[in-house]
Protein backbone atom coordinates (compact mmCIF):
# COMPACT_ATOMS: atom_id res chain seq x y z
CA UNK A 1 0.00 0.00 0.00
CA UNK A 2 1.79 3.85 -1.09
CA UNK A 3 2.33 5.85 1.70
CA UNK A 4 2.38 8.70 -1.00
CA UNK A 5 -1.14 9.97 -3.17
CA UNK A 6 1.35 11.15 -5.76
CA UNK A 7 4.77 8.99 -7.42
CA UNK A 8 8.02 10.12 -6.42
CA UNK A 9 9.87 11.82 -9.42
CA UNK A 10 12.96 9.44 -10.89
CA UNK A 11 15.74 12.17 -10.40
CA UNK A 12 14.42 12.96 -6.68
CA UNK A 13 14.15 9.18 -6.13
CA UNK A 14 18.09 8.79 -7.27
CA UNK A 15 19.32 11.75 -5.37
CA UNK A 16 17.58 10.37 -2.49
CA UNK A 17 19.32 6.58 -3.33
CA UNK A 18 23.01 8.60 -3.99
CA UNK A 19 22.00 10.12 -0.47
CA UNK A 20 21.67 6.41 1.15
CA UNK A 21 24.24 4.77 -0.22
CA UNK A 22 26.87 7.42 0.72
CA UNK A 23 27.33 9.67 -1.66
CA UNK A 24 28.65 13.72 -1.35
CA UNK A 25 26.12 15.67 0.05
CA UNK A 26 23.84 17.84 -2.29
CA UNK A 27 23.79 21.59 -2.45
CA UNK A 28 20.74 23.48 -1.35
CA UNK A 29 20.20 24.54 -4.72
CA UNK A 30 20.39 20.22 -5.42
CA UNK A 31 17.88 19.89 -2.73
CA UNK A 32 15.21 22.22 -3.95
CA UNK A 33 15.56 20.70 -7.26
CA UNK A 34 12.41 19.00 -8.31
CA UNK A 35 9.97 20.01 -5.51
CA UNK A 36 6.77 21.18 -6.91
CA UNK A 37 4.27 23.88 -5.71
CA UNK A 38 2.16 21.79 -4.03
CA UNK A 39 4.79 20.36 -1.67
CA UNK A 40 5.53 24.36 -0.88
CA UNK A 41 1.68 25.25 0.01
CA UNK A 42 1.80 22.30 2.12
CA UNK A 43 4.84 23.64 4.01
CA UNK A 44 3.08 26.79 4.64
CA UNK A 45 -0.20 25.75 5.70
CA UNK A 46 1.18 23.47 7.88
CA UNK A 47 3.36 26.87 8.91
CA UNK A 48 0.31 29.03 9.55
CA UNK A 49 -1.47 25.71 11.75
CA UNK A 50 1.45 25.96 14.07
CA UNK A 51 1.60 29.44 14.34
CA UNK A 52 -1.97 29.34 14.95
CA UNK A 53 -1.52 26.62 17.73
CA UNK A 54 1.25 29.12 19.11
CA UNK A 55 -1.24 31.73 19.30
CA UNK A 56 -3.71 30.31 21.06
CA UNK A 57 -1.19 28.90 23.58
CA UNK A 58 0.30 32.19 24.48
CA UNK A 59 -3.09 33.07 25.21
CA UNK A 60 -4.69 30.59 27.51
CA UNK A 61 -0.44 30.64 29.08
CA UNK A 62 -1.54 34.80 29.63
CA UNK A 63 -5.02 33.59 30.89
CA UNK A 64 -3.49 31.08 33.00
CA UNK A 65 -1.11 33.66 34.46
CA UNK A 66 -3.47 35.88 35.28
CA UNK A 67 -5.44 34.05 36.85
CA UNK A 68 -1.90 32.52 38.82
CA UNK A 69 -1.53 36.05 39.58
CA UNK A 70 -4.88 37.09 40.81
CA UNK A 71 -5.00 33.87 42.87
CA UNK A 72 -1.75 34.71 44.81
CA UNK A 73 -2.59 38.15 45.23
CA UNK A 74 -6.07 36.82 46.75
CA UNK A 75 -3.88 34.63 49.24
CA UNK A 76 -1.32 37.74 50.31
CA UNK A 77 -3.93 39.47 50.92
CA UNK A 78 -6.07 36.92 52.99
CA UNK A 79 -2.67 36.33 54.99
CA UNK A 80 -1.94 39.79 55.81
CA UNK A 81 -5.25 40.00 57.17
CA UNK A 82 -4.92 37.80 59.24
CA UNK A 83 -4.86 38.42 63.08
CA UNK A 84 -4.15 35.33 63.64
CA UNK A 85 -0.09 34.03 63.45
CA UNK A 86 0.38 31.28 60.72
CA UNK A 87 3.59 29.55 60.41
CA UNK A 88 4.57 27.01 57.55
CA UNK A 89 6.74 24.53 58.09
CA UNK A 90 8.89 21.07 56.75
CA UNK A 91 8.94 17.87 58.45
CA UNK A 92 11.80 18.55 60.72
CA UNK A 93 10.29 21.82 61.83
CA UNK A 94 11.96 24.38 59.34
CA UNK A 95 9.98 27.53 58.90
CA UNK A 96 8.93 28.29 54.81
CA UNK A 97 6.47 30.36 55.37
CA UNK A 98 5.08 33.17 57.51
CA UNK A 99 2.30 35.63 57.46
CA UNK A 100 2.32 39.58 58.77
CA UNK A 101 0.94 38.82 61.85
CA UNK A 102 3.55 36.73 63.24
CA UNK A 103 6.30 39.36 61.96
CA UNK A 104 4.24 42.24 63.81
CA UNK A 105 3.95 39.53 66.83
CA UNK A 106 7.53 38.85 67.03
CA UNK A 107 9.20 42.04 65.81
CA UNK A 108 11.32 39.90 63.30
CA UNK A 109 10.84 39.97 59.18
CA UNK A 110 10.03 37.19 56.58
CA UNK A 111 13.91 36.92 55.61
CA UNK A 112 14.87 36.23 59.15
CA UNK A 113 12.63 34.09 59.93
CA UNK A 114 12.69 31.57 57.27
CA UNK A 115 15.08 28.34 57.45
CA UNK A 116 14.89 29.08 61.08
CA UNK A 117 13.40 26.13 63.55
CA UNK A 118 9.98 27.02 64.41
CA UNK A 119 11.23 25.92 68.35
CA UNK A 120 13.06 28.94 68.64
CA UNK A 121 10.03 31.05 68.55
CA UNK A 122 9.09 29.72 71.74
CA UNK A 123 9.56 31.21 75.31
CA UNK A 124 10.09 28.83 77.70
CA UNK A 125 11.98 24.65 77.48
CA UNK A 126 8.39 23.07 78.00
CA UNK A 127 6.89 25.10 75.31
CA UNK A 128 9.91 24.33 72.89
CA UNK A 129 9.89 20.62 73.87
CA UNK A 130 6.15 20.64 73.23
CA UNK A 131 6.34 21.97 69.66
CA UNK A 132 8.95 19.34 69.12
CA UNK A 133 6.36 16.71 69.94
CA UNK A 134 4.47 17.77 67.14
CA UNK A 135 7.22 16.58 64.65
CA UNK A 136 8.36 13.75 66.14
CA UNK A 137 7.68 10.66 64.30
CA UNK A 138 4.88 8.86 66.47
CA UNK A 139 3.12 12.41 67.25
CA UNK A 140 2.28 13.47 63.46
CA UNK A 141 -1.58 14.31 64.22
CA UNK A 142 -3.45 17.63 64.29
CA UNK A 143 -3.05 19.17 67.73
CA UNK A 144 -5.47 22.60 69.10
CA UNK A 145 -5.87 24.93 71.64
CA UNK A 146 -2.61 23.84 73.63
CA UNK A 147 -1.56 27.08 75.32
CA UNK A 148 2.07 27.63 74.85
CA UNK A 149 4.29 30.86 75.64
CA UNK A 150 5.95 32.96 72.49
CA UNK A 151 8.24 35.21 73.23
CA UNK A 152 6.87 38.65 72.00
CA UNK A 153 8.69 41.67 70.06
CA UNK A 154 8.94 43.28 73.68
CA UNK A 155 10.84 40.45 74.99
CA UNK A 156 7.57 39.41 77.01
CA UNK A 157 6.17 35.53 76.98
CA UNK A 158 2.93 35.82 75.77
CA UNK A 159 0.51 32.52 76.31
CA UNK A 160 -0.95 31.68 72.96
CA UNK A 161 -3.52 28.55 71.91
CA UNK A 162 -1.38 27.37 69.28
CA UNK A 163 -3.25 24.65 66.53
CA UNK A 164 -0.51 22.02 64.72
CA UNK A 165 -2.17 20.72 61.90
CA UNK A 166 -0.56 18.10 58.91
CA UNK A 167 0.46 19.18 55.56
CA UNK A 168 0.45 16.89 52.50
CA UNK A 169 1.48 15.96 49.27
CA UNK A 170 -0.53 15.39 46.33
CA UNK A 171 -0.33 11.70 46.51
CA UNK A 172 -1.00 12.00 50.61
CA UNK A 173 2.75 12.35 51.79
CA UNK A 174 3.16 14.58 54.93
CA UNK A 175 5.50 17.26 53.79
CA UNK A 176 5.00 19.40 56.58
CA UNK A 177 2.99 20.86 59.62
CA UNK A 178 0.91 24.18 59.47
CA UNK A 179 0.98 25.91 62.80
CA UNK A 180 -1.53 28.72 63.64
CA UNK A 181 -2.55 30.59 67.54
CA UNK A 182 -3.81 33.18 68.68
CA UNK A 183 -2.81 35.19 71.45
CA UNK A 184 -5.38 33.45 75.12
CA UNK A 185 -5.60 37.40 75.95
CA UNK A 186 -7.82 37.88 72.68
CA UNK A 187 -9.61 34.93 73.47
CA UNK A 188 -10.25 36.03 76.78
CA UNK A 189 -11.17 39.07 76.19
CA UNK A 190 -13.77 37.64 73.42
CA UNK A 191 -14.87 34.90 76.25
CA UNK A 192 -15.67 38.10 79.03
CA UNK A 193 -17.21 39.58 76.67
CA UNK A 194 -19.42 36.91 75.33
CA UNK A 195 -20.13 35.82 79.45
CA UNK A 196 -21.07 39.29 80.28
CA UNK A 197 -23.28 39.74 77.15
CA UNK A 198 -24.67 36.51 78.50
CA UNK A 199 -25.53 37.61 82.08
CA UNK A 200 -26.37 40.77 80.76
CA UNK A 201 -29.05 38.50 78.62
CA UNK A 202 -29.96 36.32 81.74
CA UNK A 203 -30.82 39.80 83.84
CA UNK A 204 -32.71 41.55 81.40
CA UNK A 205 -35.24 38.42 81.14
CA UNK A 206 -34.85 38.13 84.74
CA UNK A 207 -35.70 41.61 85.31
CA UNK A 208 -38.95 40.84 82.42
CA UNK A 209 -40.12 37.96 84.48
CA UNK A 210 -39.76 39.92 88.12
CA UNK A 211 -41.85 42.77 85.93
CA UNK A 212 -44.47 40.36 84.58
CA UNK A 213 -44.96 39.28 88.72
CA UNK A 214 -45.00 42.57 89.86
CA UNK A 215 -47.80 43.57 87.21
CA UNK A 216 -49.49 40.40 88.31
CA UNK A 217 -49.66 41.02 91.54
CA UNK A 218 -50.52 44.23 91.35
CA UNK A 219 -53.23 43.54 89.71
CA UNK A 220 -54.27 41.11 92.56
CA UNK A 221 -53.43 43.66 94.50
CA UNK A 222 -55.77 45.90 93.30
CA UNK A 223 -58.55 43.66 93.40
CA UNK A 224 -58.14 42.74 96.69
CA UNK A 225 -57.90 45.96 97.62
CA UNK A 226 -61.27 47.20 95.97
CA UNK A 227 -63.18 44.00 97.04
CA UNK A 228 -61.91 44.96 101.02
CA UNK A 229 -62.64 48.65 101.22
CA UNK A 230 -66.66 48.57 100.85
CA UNK A 231 -66.82 45.59 103.88
CA UNK A 232 -64.04 47.98 105.85
CA UNK A 233 -66.23 50.93 105.12
CA UNK A 234 -68.98 49.22 106.26
CA UNK A 235 -67.58 48.15 109.28
CA UNK A 236 -66.48 51.88 110.22
CA UNK A 237 -69.42 53.37 109.20
CA UNK A 238 -71.27 51.16 111.83
CA UNK A 239 -68.91 50.76 114.52
CA UNK A 240 -68.85 54.83 114.46
CA UNK A 241 -73.32 54.48 114.46
CA UNK A 242 -72.91 52.17 117.49
CA UNK A 243 -70.52 54.45 119.46
CA UNK A 244 -73.50 57.03 119.26
CA UNK A 245 -75.64 54.38 120.45
CA UNK A 246 -73.82 53.45 123.12
CA UNK A 247 -73.82 56.42 124.51
CA UNK A 248 -77.78 56.70 124.81
CA UNK A 249 -78.09 53.52 126.27
CA UNK A 250 -75.74 54.23 128.69
CA UNK A 251 -78.04 57.38 129.92
CA UNK A 252 -81.28 55.38 130.06
CA UNK A 253 -80.04 52.54 131.71
CA UNK A 254 -78.57 54.93 134.20
CA UNK A 255 -82.14 56.89 134.16
CA UNK A 256 -84.10 53.62 134.71
CA UNK A 257 -81.55 52.52 137.73
CA UNK A 258 -82.45 55.44 139.47
CA UNK A 259 -85.89 55.97 138.73
CA UNK A 260 -86.41 52.20 139.72
CA UNK A 261 -83.60 51.22 142.08
CA UNK A 262 -85.33 48.00 143.79
CA UNK A 263 -83.19 45.37 145.27
CA UNK A 264 -84.33 42.46 142.72
CA UNK A 265 -83.03 45.33 140.09
CA UNK A 266 -79.98 45.76 142.13
CA UNK A 267 -79.21 42.45 141.98
CA UNK A 268 -80.06 41.58 138.31
CA UNK A 269 -77.86 44.84 137.33
CA UNK A 270 -74.80 43.24 139.46
CA UNK A 271 -75.31 39.59 138.03
CA UNK A 272 -75.30 40.81 134.28
CA UNK A 273 -72.06 43.09 135.18
CA UNK A 274 -74.18 46.01 133.83
CA UNK A 275 -71.45 48.28 135.11
CA UNK A 276 -68.14 46.17 133.88
CA UNK A 277 -70.08 46.54 130.25
CA UNK A 278 -70.47 49.92 130.28
CA UNK A 279 -67.21 50.86 131.13
CA UNK A 280 -65.33 48.19 128.09
CA UNK A 281 -68.19 49.72 126.01
CA UNK A 282 -66.06 52.77 124.71
CA UNK A 283 -62.74 50.75 125.15
CA UNK A 284 -63.86 48.04 122.62
CA UNK A 285 -65.39 50.65 120.11
CA UNK A 286 -62.36 52.63 120.64
CA UNK A 287 -60.52 49.49 119.74
CA UNK A 288 -62.87 48.44 116.71
CA UNK A 289 -62.69 52.14 115.14
CA UNK A 290 -58.74 51.98 115.28
CA UNK A 291 -58.78 48.42 113.77
CA UNK A 292 -61.12 49.51 110.87
CA UNK A 293 -59.39 52.51 110.46
CA UNK A 294 -55.44 50.77 109.93
CA UNK A 295 -57.58 48.22 108.18
CA UNK A 296 -58.21 50.88 105.63
CA UNK A 297 -54.75 52.62 105.61
CA UNK A 298 -53.83 48.93 104.74
CA UNK A 299 -55.98 48.82 102.10
CA UNK A 300 -55.23 52.64 100.42
CA UNK A 301 -51.59 51.54 100.53
CA UNK A 302 -52.10 48.27 98.81
CA UNK A 303 -53.85 50.74 96.03
CA UNK A 304 -50.80 53.06 95.77
CA UNK A 305 -48.19 49.81 95.57
CA UNK A 306 -50.28 48.19 92.66
CA UNK A 307 -50.25 51.58 90.92
CA UNK A 308 -46.74 51.46 89.94
CA UNK A 309 -47.10 52.93 86.48
CA UNK A 310 -49.47 55.38 86.38
CA UNK A 311 -47.84 57.04 89.93
CA UNK A 312 -44.68 57.76 87.18
CA UNK A 313 -44.65 61.10 87.69
CA UNK A 314 -46.61 62.39 90.44
CA UNK A 315 -45.60 64.43 93.27
CA UNK A 316 -45.76 62.28 96.83
CA UNK A 317 -44.85 62.94 100.48
CA UNK A 318 -41.48 60.40 100.74
CA UNK A 319 -42.22 61.04 104.67
CA UNK A 320 -45.27 59.23 103.95
CA UNK A 321 -44.12 56.47 101.74
CA UNK A 322 -41.02 55.48 104.41
CA UNK A 323 -43.61 55.39 107.48
CA UNK A 324 -45.83 53.32 105.00
CA UNK A 325 -43.29 50.51 104.14
CA UNK A 326 -41.94 50.67 107.84
CA UNK A 327 -45.38 50.03 109.37
CA UNK A 328 -45.76 46.93 106.55
CA UNK A 329 -42.44 45.19 107.19
CA UNK A 330 -42.06 45.55 110.64
CA UNK A 331 -45.45 44.52 111.80
CA UNK A 332 -43.93 40.82 111.63
CA UNK A 333 -40.84 42.07 113.63
CA UNK A 334 -40.13 39.89 116.63
CA UNK A 335 -41.26 41.95 120.37
CA UNK A 336 -37.60 43.46 121.00
CA UNK A 337 -37.40 44.86 117.72
CA UNK A 338 -36.30 48.31 118.32
CA UNK A 339 -37.06 50.96 115.62
CA UNK A 340 -36.00 54.56 115.50
CA UNK A 341 -37.60 57.04 113.26
CA UNK A 342 -36.37 60.59 112.74
CA UNK A 343 -38.41 62.14 109.72
CA UNK A 344 -39.09 65.52 108.51
CA UNK A 345 -42.84 66.15 108.26
CA UNK A 346 -42.50 66.57 104.44
CA UNK A 347 -39.86 65.33 101.79
CA UNK A 348 -41.54 66.30 98.61
CA UNK A 349 -40.86 64.07 95.97
CA UNK A 350 -41.71 63.49 91.65
CA UNK A 351 -41.98 60.33 90.83
CA UNK A 352 -43.67 56.69 91.68
CA UNK A 353 -44.58 56.21 95.35
CA UNK A 354 -44.96 52.61 94.84
CA UNK A 355 -41.49 52.05 93.42
CA UNK A 356 -40.28 54.29 96.13
CA UNK A 357 -41.88 52.45 98.85
CA UNK A 358 -40.95 49.29 96.70
CA UNK A 359 -37.22 50.27 97.09
CA UNK A 360 -37.88 51.51 101.06
CA UNK A 361 -39.24 47.84 102.24
CA UNK A 362 -36.77 46.25 100.46
CA UNK A 363 -34.11 47.92 102.24
CA UNK A 364 -35.89 47.69 105.66
CA UNK A 365 -36.54 43.87 105.14
CA UNK A 366 -32.66 43.40 104.24
CA UNK A 367 -31.91 45.20 107.53
CA UNK A 368 -34.44 42.96 109.66
CA UNK A 369 -32.83 39.57 107.73
CA UNK A 370 -29.65 40.63 108.77
CA UNK A 371 -30.36 41.43 112.26
CA UNK A 372 -31.94 38.34 112.45
CA UNK A 373 -29.12 36.86 115.20
CA UNK A 374 -28.32 39.90 116.60
CA UNK A 375 -29.67 39.66 120.53
CA UNK A 376 -30.72 43.35 120.50
CA UNK A 377 -31.90 44.54 117.10
CA UNK A 378 -32.28 47.89 116.41
CA UNK A 379 -33.16 49.95 113.26
CA UNK A 380 -32.42 53.59 112.47
CA UNK A 381 -34.05 55.33 109.60
CA UNK A 382 -33.44 58.88 109.33
CA UNK A 383 -33.68 61.55 106.52
CA UNK A 384 -32.37 65.18 106.08
CA UNK A 385 -32.17 68.06 103.50
CA UNK A 386 -28.69 67.68 101.96
CA UNK A 387 -26.73 70.46 100.19
CA UNK A 388 -28.22 71.13 96.77
CA UNK A 389 -31.84 70.32 97.37
CA UNK A 390 -30.81 66.66 97.81
CA UNK A 391 -33.00 64.57 100.59
CA UNK A 392 -30.44 62.41 102.17
CA UNK A 393 -32.09 59.08 103.92
CA UNK A 394 -30.29 56.68 105.84
CA UNK A 395 -32.08 52.66 106.61
CA UNK A 396 -29.04 51.61 109.54
CA UNK A 397 -28.97 48.87 111.13
CA UNK A 398 -26.77 47.01 114.72
CA UNK A 399 -26.53 43.50 112.28
CA UNK A 400 -23.02 41.83 111.45
CA UNK A 401 -22.13 44.44 108.66
CA UNK A 402 -21.28 43.36 104.87
CA UNK A 403 -18.10 41.71 104.57
CA UNK A 404 -16.02 44.42 102.67
CA UNK A 405 -15.03 41.82 99.65
CA UNK A 406 -19.20 41.90 98.86
CA UNK A 407 -19.48 45.63 99.05
CA UNK A 408 -18.13 46.24 95.23
CA UNK A 409 -20.99 43.40 94.36
CA UNK A 410 -23.64 43.95 96.59
CA UNK A 411 -26.07 45.77 93.89
CA UNK A 412 -25.21 43.29 90.69
CA UNK A 413 -27.89 41.21 89.52
CA UNK A 414 -27.99 37.59 90.65
CA UNK A 415 -25.60 38.47 93.90
CA UNK A 416 -27.05 37.43 97.51
CA UNK A 417 -25.23 36.48 100.75
CA UNK A 418 -28.50 34.46 101.98
CA UNK A 419 -28.59 30.92 101.57
CA UNK A 420 -30.53 29.14 98.78
CA UNK A 421 -33.83 29.34 98.48
CA UNK A 422 -34.13 32.44 100.68
CA UNK A 423 -33.07 35.20 97.97
CA UNK A 424 -32.54 35.96 94.53
CA UNK A 425 -30.13 38.80 94.43
CA UNK A 426 -32.58 40.62 92.45
CA UNK A 427 -33.91 43.21 95.44
CA UNK A 428 -30.78 45.14 95.27
CA UNK A 429 -30.39 45.73 91.80
CA UNK A 430 -33.65 46.57 90.73
CA UNK A 431 -33.88 49.00 93.60
CA UNK A 432 -30.58 50.26 92.57
CA UNK A 433 -32.91 50.85 88.80
CA UNK A 434 -35.33 52.37 90.77
CA UNK A 435 -33.36 55.27 92.37
CA UNK A 436 -31.73 55.51 89.37
CA UNK A 437 -34.75 56.36 87.31
CA UNK A 438 -35.73 58.73 89.52
CA UNK A 439 -31.80 60.36 89.37
CA UNK A 440 -30.91 59.34 92.62
CA UNK A 441 -28.05 57.27 93.91
CA UNK A 442 -28.23 54.38 96.60
CA UNK A 443 -24.94 53.47 98.10
CA UNK A 444 -23.97 50.92 100.92
CA UNK A 445 -21.15 51.58 103.31
CA UNK A 446 -20.59 49.47 107.44
CA UNK A 447 -20.92 51.84 109.99
CA UNK A 448 -18.07 52.14 112.21
CA UNK A 449 -19.64 50.83 115.06
CA UNK A 450 -21.17 47.96 113.63
CA UNK A 451 -23.81 47.43 111.12
CA UNK A 452 -24.35 48.17 107.73
CA UNK A 453 -25.90 51.72 106.62
CA UNK A 454 -27.94 52.25 103.28
CA UNK A 455 -27.72 55.97 101.89
CA UNK A 456 -30.51 56.82 99.66
CA UNK A 457 -29.46 59.99 97.94
CA UNK A 458 -33.07 61.75 95.81
CA UNK A 459 -33.68 64.90 94.51
CA UNK A 460 -35.91 67.12 96.13
CA UNK A 461 -38.90 68.29 94.08
CA UNK A 462 -38.47 71.64 92.49
CA UNK A 463 -40.76 74.08 94.29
Amino acid sequence: MSTSSRPAKPAAAGKARKLLDGGDLPQPAELLDGVGETVWIDVIRKMDEVYNDLLQYEVALEEKNAALEESHQFIESVLASMSDILIVCDRHGGIEEVNPSLQRFTGQDETTLKGTPVFDLFADESSRQAVRDFFSAQQRDARHDVELMIAAADGTAVPVSINCTPRLSGVGKLVGMVVTGRPVGELRRAYHALRQTHEELKRTQQQLVQSEKMASLGRLVAGVAHELNNPISFVLGNVMALRRYAGRLHTYIEAVNASAHTPELENLRRELRIDRILEDMEPLLDGMIEGAERTSDIVDGLKRFSAVDRQADEAFNLTEVVQRALRWVTRSAPPKFEVRVDLPPSLPLVGSSGQMQQVVMNLVQNACDAMAATPSPKLEVRAVLGAGEVIVLTVADNGPGIPPEHLPHLFDPFFTTKPVGQGTGLGLSISYGIVERHGGKLEAANRPDGGAVFTLLLPLAPG
